[in-house]
């Protein structure tokens, strides 16, 4: 089995839509494949109507969180979607985007840079809007030439000139919530230091003992020191290895299926979950 359990699409920062996603999985030799758009479910029930199959979907998110001023993501796998309190404060989380993003909009012009609100939204195409619509907007207007480039300290990095803060979860609150949803909670690239700061390993010692399932090794911004120094880690703290693209279509160059997950450690997450269950395809339109 070949399960990429990292994923996103338009209904957050993807270039494929949630159909394509799901297609484009089927085509790259995938028999699983998880939807972890950014602090929304959106795009659940476009993927699963074009399910095709032979290709299984997980249904997640990648929610925005922050512990000791660093920013960190969660993936959450089969979590109840409608649970009342998670679903707040994801929503909660969604509706911070927007003025953030305008924030970096207005950081960026007052750097010089002809970057437009009109033109975010245009490249976001109704998606949960994040810092990629606006590294997009650098590539398109010339100030980088790729994605990444604009995830640096002179735009859009942590701290860098062009960012603004968000309202993000503290880890330890949305362990609890996932949780509650039935859901299962791993660690996404938590080595990834050229994104910025990374949380101590302390830290991710206290969110196991919290009920934290598993980290995200075999990741693209995880070299091999990295992926050994977390697999010990994760032996020493009892907690489950994923690997995972982090595909995002063609706003990244990373492959679908490019790293992927041990079939047993897949099934221990479904074992482990009760809010919702993985969708078998069976052959979508």
């Amino acid at each position: 089995m070949r399960i990429d359990l990292h994923c996103h699409s338009t209904a957050s920062d993807g270039t494929d839509t949630p159909a394509e996603l799901v297609r484009h999985a089927s085509a790259a030799g995938l028999d699983v494949v998880a939807l972890t758009d950014h602090d929304t479910t959106r795009g659940y029930a476009e993927a699963i109507g074009a399910l095709p199959e032979g290709l299984t979907l997980v249904t997640g998110a990648e929610l925005s969180c922050r512990v000791d001023g660093v920013s960190m993501h969660l993936l959450a796998y089969l979590f109840d979607p409608e649970e009342p309190a998670l679903l707040a404060e994801r929503e909660l989380v969604r509706d911070d985007r927007v003025p953030r993003a305008q924030g970096m909009v207005a950081k960026l012009n007052a750097l010089g840079v002809p970057v437009t609100w009109e033109q975010v939204e245009r490249i976001a195409g109704g998606g949960s809007v994040g810092r990629p619509h606006v590294a997009t907007a650098l590539v398109e207007l010339g100030v980088v030439p790729t994605v990444s480039d604009a995830f640096t300290e002179e735009w859009l990095a942590d701290g860098g000139r062009a960012f603004v803060e968000k309202h993000e979860t503290d880890p330890f609150e949305a362990i609890r919530l996932v949780k509650a949803a039935g859901g299962v909670c791993v660690f996404a690239h938590p080595a990834a230091a050229k994104r910025g700061r990374t949380v101590p390993e302390f830290r991710i010692a206290e969110m196991a003992e919290a009920g934290l399932d598993g980290i995200e090794v075999d990741h693209m911004d995880h070299d091999l020191d990295a992926r050994d120094r977390l697999r010990d880690l994760a032996k020493e703290l009892g907690l489950l290895v994923t690997g995972s693209s982090d595909y995002h279509g063609s706003r990244k160059t990373v492959a679908l299926g490019a790293y992927t997950t041990d079939p047993e450690v897949y099934g221990e997450i479904t074992r482990r979950a009760t809010g919702a269950f993985p969708v078998p395809g069976t052959g979508g339109a």
